[in-house]
């Protein structure tokens, strides 16, 4: 079981809640995040069902655990979640388009990028800043600098920013830009990390690992959450299989399966699942009709250049047919396409 407090709980209400759980003869142990304290609970669940925690003072909610990621689950929070990003909603009734270039490279070609995804109807940014590769020789980031350029974009665009962060000792300096943190595929299950977003008070998406089962992606997801950070978007963006044909294998399915177990928005990356220019759109038009609450797909103007990514960057005609599906298709699923 666990004992949500309140976002203007005092340290006497948690030291309340505390002493009747211990005085039943149970275990709690408290674990404080920015926006809330969470106090788990040991011991006879039963015996604090009549504990009545919920009126003590600082309770927002008692949730009785029969699944190992109890603060996300669905089971135990039944009405799905919106996740609110520099003022964007990414949940249930809306499909929000978050794009932009893989990588900062620019400021003009961030710029570009920026303006391409307001062209196709994105209300986010993405943009990577540090960029975790698989060869040391490759591109990794301009760091803090890109961090600048994303901010002055911002400025520019109107556009919140989704930028990933892949270090725990960095996650307060890109806290510090950011509107968003985003933790990579290759980051699923670093703890530190997921533990270091959890309590720094900034919504956070989660990208699936290439090979994570979708229980292990969820228990990443409850070390944000157990931090006192609920503010968590889950990402698919293609699984390792056998297949070589694409870069990844697209889980289609883990959308469903994830809402159904999960209160938490679940989207889609349909440019890092294939990995060609000319898969994104028809894995995007699949994200929308399978009821994903929204896409994040890289954009660039000049990919032929592109220092991460360019052979699944959109260009200039691609962005227009985005811009026309995420117009006309979520209506037909009973969604809208977010704006501003």
């Amino acid at each position: 079981m666990v004992v949500v407090m309140s976002a203007d709980a005092e340290e006497a209400d948690v030291k309340a809640v505390v002493a009747v759980v211990e005085g039943a003869g149970g275990e709690a142990f408290v674990s404080r995040g920015v926006n809330r304290t969470i106090v788990g609970l040991v011991g006879d669940v039963e015996q604090f069902g009549t504990l009545n925690l919920h009126a003590l003072r600082g309770v927002s909610d008692v949730i009785r655990i029969s699944v190992p990621y109890k603060l996300v689950s669905r089971e135990n929070h039944p009405d799905r979640s919106v996740v609110r990003v520099g003022g964007v909603p990414i949940g249930p009734g809306t499909m929000t388009l978050i794009a932009g270039p893989c990588a900062v490279e620019t400021p003009e070609q961030t710029l570009q990028a920026a303006r391409m995804a307001q062209a196709a109807g994105a209300t986010l940014l993405r943009g990577g800043a540090f960029k975790p590769r698989t060869s040391p020789y490759a591109f990794q980031g301009l760091g803090e600098k890109g961090l600048g350029i994303l901010a002055d974009v911002r400025e520019e665009t109107g556009l919140p920013i989704v930028t990933e962060v892949v270090d725990a000792n960095d996650v307060e300096l890109v806290a510090s830009y950011a509107d968003m943190l985003q933790v990579g595929t290759r980051n699923m299950q670093n703890f530190a990390l997921l533990q270091a977003v959890g309590g720094i008070g900034k919504p956070v998406m989660l990208k699936r690992g290439m090979n994570a089962t979708i229980e292990e992606w969820l228990m990443a997801a409850e070390y944000i959450a157990q931090r006192g950070n609920l503010d968590i978007v889950l990402c698919e963006r293609g699984i390792r299989t056998f297949e070589k044909a694409t870069r990844n294998t697209l889980d289609i399915s883990a959308v469903p399966v994830a809402q159904r177990l999960s209160h938490l928005p679940v989207i889609v990356d349909p440019s890092h699942s294939g990995g060609r220019r000319d898969l994104v759109l028809p894995l995007t038009r699949a994200a929308i009709a399978v009821g994903a609450d929204g896409v994040i797909i890289d954009v660039h103007p000049s990919p032929e250049t592109a220092l991460c990514d360019g052979p699944q960057a959109l260009v200039d005609e691609d962005v227009r047919e985005l811009a026309a599906t995420a117009r006309d298709l979520p209506p037909m699923v009973g969604r809208t396409l977010t704006t501003v």
